[in-house]
């Protein structure tokens, strides 16, 4: 996986909606500007220490809609949907790793790595490239994040 780089487009939307959430006390986890089908999504994900939840969605939604109305930076027709970036959301940027260390993570390789291709364990170290996960046997394996499809924070859930 490599890290994500904000396209045109998705930047200027962070740019613009930024010191919103800000002042509203949440923090940006991405933003996404895709194609799906025949129309085209704008998505805002947002985050908070002690979750987000509807209302907050709904909070945030207002403001970004305003902005984006008054700046206008997308030419297209698009859905806009902000939303919570999820309990298992994947880490994608270099400060997402960076926050996430001692925090659960699964990690999923493009081919086996010494016959395994999925990792669960506390993330202990990121260094740009590689990161290191701490397993349930108490080894720790490093990982090439170019050698991974994806890693993601891990909630496991008792039923």
């Amino acid at each position: 996986m490599k890290l994500k780089k904000f396209g045109g487009t998705e930047k200027s939307v962070y740019d613009m909606v930024l010191p919103i959430a800000e002042e509203l006390g949440f923090k940006i986890w991405d933003v996404s500007f895709e194609k799906e089908g025949a129309y085209w999504y704008l998505r805002v994900f947002i985050d908070h220490e002690n979750g987000i939840t509807i209302d907050d969605c709904e909070t945030m939604t207002r403001p970004v809609n305003q902005i984006l109305d008054e700046k206008d930076p997308i030419p297209q027709n698009y859905i806009l949907e902000v939303g919570s970036a999820g309990l298992e959301r994947a880490l994608c940027q270099g400060w997402h790793f960076e926050d996430s260390i001692g925090k659960m993570v699964k990690a999923h390789s493009i081919r086996p790595i010494d016959g395994e291709k999925e990792w669960i364990g506390i993330l202990t170290d990121f260094d740009g490239e590689n990161i290191s996960v701490k397993l349930e046997s108490e080894s720790i394996v490093q990982l090439a994040l170019s050698e991974l499809s994806y890693v993601k924070l891990y909630v496991e859930i008792d039923f």
